[in-house]
């Protein structure tokens, strides 16, 4: 008997000590793991539609909620405000003049450094749901795993905006699926299930979500969203002008806003799952757009983007990181600009910024919010496209404050985004303005002169890529490729005088 209580006393005190040593081991693994990546990235979200942002109209509970979580950038910018060149900018930190994703529906080229690949060398998992836009081999094409561009789990599309009956690929089955239910809850049902079988693995995970509403069509959104947005009682915006499109635009903006209050419920879940799961504490959770939509401001029809005023260029940016503590809730009103999130993610994982990357690395303001900071964000459309491709192609820089921006005739764009914040009032040439003209228009040049860009036609940057337009539709042929005879462009430059 004696012999027995010794043995099962010995083996009491070693089964305490190996837990007592394991649990010791698990809190060093979470004390230097590096913290997990959430990026939900939406489509054609307004800055200024969210409730936390002031709209009088939507209904965004979770994001309201969210954003006193967070670091709220108040002008967030997308580089060029489509959906491609943005992405492209998103995952490579640079803009789209050097890596020549400049319009929508071309590849970028596999030689790119990008957000996946860097995140997966320092040992991340990675995942990606939804919308795409990157691949340039038509919009239901089957994308290999070799042109994921380092994300290993995908469930995802290259473009399309069915979101009733929203078509992917489940990794490496080359055989079309579709979500059963409205998709933005669909995906972030199996980005939750990813969570959950993840959480507790020793490696960190980055993980994009990827979801293509509020994007047009907007009469496709649940109706018990619409039924929340009657469209004779939409308050619209002061530059939003009385015209013969304004039953259009309240139709318009009743989907549109149904869209994003389905999306804010569904985030919502993600944003539940996160914290259910306990991974609130090593997580960075950003909630962003690649563009907004001008909704019949200053007389643009609704859909339109590709433009320098803020309803197509201003975003939202929400950005929880752990040990955010006291700054909860914290405002910077210095914008934040696509070229820089991918450094500021880096750096906040205390992740080497790699050489090539243009962006700048804001963590430390991310870490030390101050809505006072300034600094000046530059912005481009390169080469408008398709609806837009009357317009003329620009080059901006937006500050806390300032628009300014600058065609191939010259100025032609200049708002006090504080005192103006309807862009109503073109400060353009004004005496009592010049001296802050021309220091914008000194910052302006001075960017541009460090990425080695300047204002050029349309032309000359379509013809340094090698991209060619569809005659009739002023875009890149995508729909070639669902007829046989598509024919993928990707950047290739040449040399131009």
């Amino acid at each position: 008997m004696k012999t027995i209580n010794q043995a099962l006393i010995l083996t009491f005190f070693y089964a305490a000590f190996v837990s007592c040593n394991n649990e010791v081991k698990t809190k060093a693994v979470e004390q230097h793991k590096k913290p997990n990546i959430v990026y939900i990235l939406t489509d054609q979200w307004r800055g200024s539609a969210l409730g936390y942002a002031g709209d009088p109209n939507i209904k965004t509970p979770n994001l309201d909620n969210f954003s006193k979580q967070s670091v709220n950038f108040t002008n967030a910018v997308s580089v060029t405000p489509v959906c491609t060149p943005h992405r492209a900018a998103l995952l490579t930190g640079k803009f789209p003049t050097s890596t020549g994703m400049i319009v929508n529906d071309v590849y970028l080229p596999s030689e790119e450094l990008t957000m996946a690949e860097i995140f997966k060398a320092e040992g991340y998992n990675t995942a990606y749901w939804g919308k795409w836009h990157l691949d340039g081999h038509g919009r239901s094409t089957f994308i290999p795993k070799e042109r994921r561009q380092g994300f290993d789990y995908w469930k995802a599309l290259e473009c399309s905006h069915n979101y009733n009956k929203m078509p992917y690929y489940d990794n490496d089955n080359p055989q079309l699926k579709h979500w059963e239910q409205y998709s933005p809850f669909a995906i972030v049902e199996d980005a939750n299930t990813y969570l959950k079988e993840h959480a507790k693995d020793e490696k960190p995970f980055l993980a994009m979500v990827s979801i293509a509403t509020p994007h047009f069509p907007h009469d496709s959104a649940p109706q018990k969203y619409k039924d929340l947005y009657q469209p004779e009682s939409l308050k619209l915006n002061p530059n939003v002008t009385k015209s013969s499109i304004e039953n259009r635009i309240r139709k318009e903006l009743q989907g549109y806003y149904a869209h994003a209050t389905a999306t804010d419920e569904a985030i919502g879940q993600l944003l539940q799952q996160i914290e259910d799961l306990g991974l609130s504490d090593n997580t960075i959770i950003v909630f962003s757009a690649d563009h907004g939509e001008m909704m019949g401001a200053h007389g643009v029809r609704p859909f339109a983007k590709q433009m320098a005023w803020d309803e197509s260029l201003r975003v939202p940016f929400l950005i929880k990181y752990p040990g955010i503590k006291e700054n909860k809730g914290a405002v910077v009103n210095a914008p934040i600009n696509t070229p820089d999130i991918l450094p500021s993610l880096l750096g906040l994982s205390n992740i080497k910024i790699h050489n090539e990357i243009e962006g700048e690395d804001l963590s430390q303001l991310i870490l030390n919010p101050n809505p006072d900071t300034d600094r000046a964000a530059l912005v481009m459309n390169v080469a408008p496209f398709a609806g837009n491709y009357n317009d003329t192609p620009f080059r901006a820089i937006r500050t806390k404050r300032y628009t300014y921006a600058v065609s191939i005739d010259g100025p032609n764009m200049f708002y006090d985004n504080v005192a103006d914040p309807y862009q109503q009032n073109n400060l353009l040439d004004k005496p009592e303005f010049k001296t802050i003209q021309t220091e914008l228009d000194n910052t302006l040049k001075e960017k541009l002169t460090k990425i080695g860009d300047k204002i050029r036609p349309r032309e000359y940057y379509l013809n340094k890529y090698n991209y060619s337009f569809n005659e009739k539709r002023k875009a890149i042929p995508y729909w070639e490729f669902d007829e046989g005879t598509g024919e993928v462009q990707s950047p290739k430059p040449i040399q131009l005088d």
